[in-house]
């Protein structure tokens, strides 16, 4: 049989190049409405006004005008956020607070757990790791009313820390890096051992390096969970209205338009596009490797 020459060139199928032909088809639909967000943020408030206030006065039989181009350069919405009036720009600092505490939680607790779940037999593990999983099915609204009980009854409520404690423990994510932490081949740790490594040393030496795909992937996916925060701080800060989230404030930008709009929801998607493309391949390698049973 012969062999394939070494300087063959590889040509996908005609199969292969519909499906990448569908999927950027589709990445390209997704990307509009981000495209066009950063594009208005370069109106003029006056003209994202003007277009704003056409809103639901359109014919239902003629396509919707489009602005593809400004009619005059502008970085006023910036100026205005940015400057002039500061309380998006709080509320950008206080997601950025809430995000970064919670992540920082995360990092401390999560993978130890998950490390202790899947390399440790204890008395009660599988009940705790079902507790685990039925938190992971149960929608907020259900846990919503204990949460809010707990809080009040050790003085939480109404602060930062009844945002940021509870997200520490997000139970899909251990359950995530404890399947992963199952795949470790139990030879790599016997070989730590068999060196004088302990427990610790083997959790921070190697269990965590190897863990690196599947715990970046946890970091962009929690990352998106804590910036568009919107339930936990109406429920949890009800009473507190200068500590929300300007994931909670944003949708009062559109109620009646002030015409800066379109540089907030710009601002707002930069941290999420970034830490998306940082950890891309991390996202991609734990997706693949991972193997939820």
């Amino acid at each position: 049989m012969k062999g394939k020459p070494k300087n063959a060139v590889y040509r996908p199928g005609r199969s292969k190049l519909a499906t990448r032909g569908l999927l950027m088809a589709l990445a390209l639909v997704m990307l509009v409405p981000v495209a066009v967000t950063f594009l208005y943020s370069f109106f003029s408030p006056d003209e994202i006004k003007a277009f704003m206030e056409t809103r639901g006065s359109y014919d239902a039989e003629k396509w919707m005008d489009v602005k593809l181009s400004p009619q005059m350069f502008s970085l006023t919405q910036y100026y205005e956020i940015l400057i002039r009036d500061t309380s998006i720009l709080r509320m950008f600092v206080n997601s950025a607070f809430y995000t970064v505490m919670i992540l920082l939680g995360q990092a401390a607790v999560i993978p130890m757990m998950a490390y202790g779940l899947s390399r440790f037999r204890f008395r009660g593990r599988d009940a705790l790791f079902f507790a685990i999983i039925m938190l992971m099915l149960l929608p907020f609204q259900v846990t919503m009313v204990p949460n809010v009980l707990t809080l009040r009854a050790i003085g939480l409520l109404n602060t930062v820390w009844a945002v940021i404690m509870p997200m520490w423990f997000a139970p899909f994510y251990i359950f995530l890096i404890r399947q992963y932490m199952l795949g470790l081949p139990n030879e790599l740790l016997e070989a730590a051992q068999v060196d004088g490594a302990g427990t610790i040393r083997c959790y921070g030496h190697i269990v965590l390096p190897v863990c690196r795909p599947i715990i970046g992937a946890a970091v962009a996916l929690s990352f998106a969970d804590c910036w568009n925060l919107v339930e936990q701080p109406m429920t949890y800060l009800s009473q507190r209205m200068e500590l929300q989230p300007l994931s909670v404030m944003f949708n009062q930008l559109a109620s009646a338009s002030t015409g800066i709009e379109f540089a907030g929801a710009a601002i707002y998607m930069l941290p999420a596009l970034f830490i998306y493309l940082y950890f891309l391949k991390d996202i991609l390698a734990g997706v693949q490797l991972t193997e939820l049973k």
